[in-house]
């Protein structure tokens, strides 16, 4: 009896421990078929959110179809590339991959969504300064090339290496141990555990941060107050410009007339003809 109770005991403790731990999800748990199926609606939800973007854009200033996906293509690859890169440095941690995944996934919406801006910007900045126009995001250029969207897609996921080096240098930080043991400690079942993860937690931060990108991807136009503003000066430059212009013509037709009356008074004084006054025939020489 009293080896059953100790066995019993050691085993409260073990399974304590191991709650305490954070090891709710195991090594291979983003990586199994429930994993993997949480990670494709993802994909199909976040691409789902950049379709409605497009449609919510102004008609004057929506983009074809094509723009379309060479702008969200670039940030697709992008995000492809460090959703892999988590996944595999999240099982290289010691603990709960789903805490690791989540604190690195956190880090890169937030961190990562300032150095992409930083980036974006300077490339932005490059291209105009050099007259590099392949790396300035958004343009590609009429008609659109190719050759100018496989530029942007490799630096873009350059710009994503960069950010991701960045942050797994931070997550050496100490702190972020004690981070782990409390960030999903509420949550005992892995499979909920695992949703919260890879499927309900991102798809809200990917919303926001899908858009607030693909809004530092695209090719900005004039603001409309600006566009209406140019238009009304060109509405009032034109008709100053008719005017002006039937002015003119009114000037020209009275100076013809005035040189047509002038020439035919000169023709008359030069003429050798008697000039009779009146009834009588007299002759004004």
């Amino acid at each position: 009896m009293q080896v059953s109770n100790i066995e019993m005991n050691t085993t409260s403790v073990n399974s304590f421990d191991h709650h305490k731990g954070g090891l709710h999800c195991s090594k291979d748990s983003l990586t199994d078929v429930f994993g993997w199926f949480l990670q494709v609606l993802l994909a199909c939800l976040a691409f789902t959110c950049l379709i409605a973007k497009r449609f919510c854009e102004p008609r004057s200033e929506r983009r074809s179809w094509l723009i379309w996906f060479y702008d969200t293509s670039k940030q697709g690859m992008g995000a492809l590339a460090i959703h892999l890169a988590n996944v595999w440095l999240a099982g290289q941690y010691t603990g709960d991959p789903c805490t690791w995944y989540i604190i690195n996934f956190l880090l890169d919406s937030s961190l990562g969504l300032l150095i992409i801006f930083i980036g974006i910007r300077f490339s932005q900045y490059l291209s105009r300064k050099k007259g590099w126009e392949l790396i300035n995001f958004g343009e590609y250029g009429k008609p659109p090339s190719m050759n100018a969207w496989l530029a942007q897609c490799c630096l873009y996921v350059g710009l994503m290496a960069i950010v991701k080096t960045s942050i797994t240098l931070f997550m050496q930080l100490d702190f972020w141990e004690g981070v782990k043991d409390f960030i999903l400690s509420p949550i005992n079942n892995p499979k909920i555990e695992l949703a919260f993860v890879m499927l309900i937690i991102p798809f809200f931060v990917n919303i926001l941060m899908f858009w607030v990108t693909d809004n530092f991807l695209m090719h900005r136009s004039k603001p409309v107050r600006f566009i209406k503003r140019n238009n009304f000066e060109d509405g009032l430059l034109q008709k100053v410009k008719i005017q002006y212009r039937s002015v003119s013509k009114k000037n020209r037709r009275r100076n013809s007339e005035n040189d047509i009356l002038l020439s035919a008074d000169d023709d008359l004084l030069d003429s050798d003809e008697p000039f009779y006054r009146g009834g009588n025939k007299s002759i004004i020489t």
